[in-house]
């Protein structure tokens, strides 16, 4: 299989990716409403997991629903972009395609809650 010059490994490149996915969260915080609603969430779970002192697990716990939320707004910022492009007139494929990428960030927000319900209740119930 012969390789193109453009596929040989460079850092220099291996950088631009960097660049360029920070681009992407810019972008999605510039704008998503939604991604401001998770982000402010967020910065409330960071604030009583502090005052709570969470454990060191449920940290990380905490840490991946963060992840798995704010990444699954991104997706779905994306694929609402490319639909958009796609198909910038009323088509209901393309509607219910944006309605499935909403429901996935739906989902894991929802995931995310219940974990933090788990982490969070029994720790305000000790504090009654």
């Amino acid at each position: 299989m012969n390789k193109r010059k453009s596929d040989k490994f460079s850092i220099k490149k291996r950088g631009q990716s960097f660049v360029f996915a920070y681009n992407g969260i810019v972008q999605t915080f510039k704008n998503e409403h939604n991604f401001w609603i998770h982000l402010a969430v967020m910065f409330l779970v960071i604030v009583f997991g502090c005052f709570l002192k969470i454990s060191t697990t449920e940290w990380m716990i905490v840490v991946l629903c963060f992840g798995m939320v704010l990444s699954a707004e991104i997706f779905n910022s994306a694929i609402e972009q490319l639909t958009d492009l796609v198909s910038p007139e009323k088509n209901p494929k393309a509607g219910l395609v944006k309605d499935m990428a909403a429901g996935a960030v739906l989902v894991s927000a929802i995931a995310a809650a219940i974990a933090g319900l788990i982490i969070f209740v029994p720790k305000l119930l000790e504090l009654l």
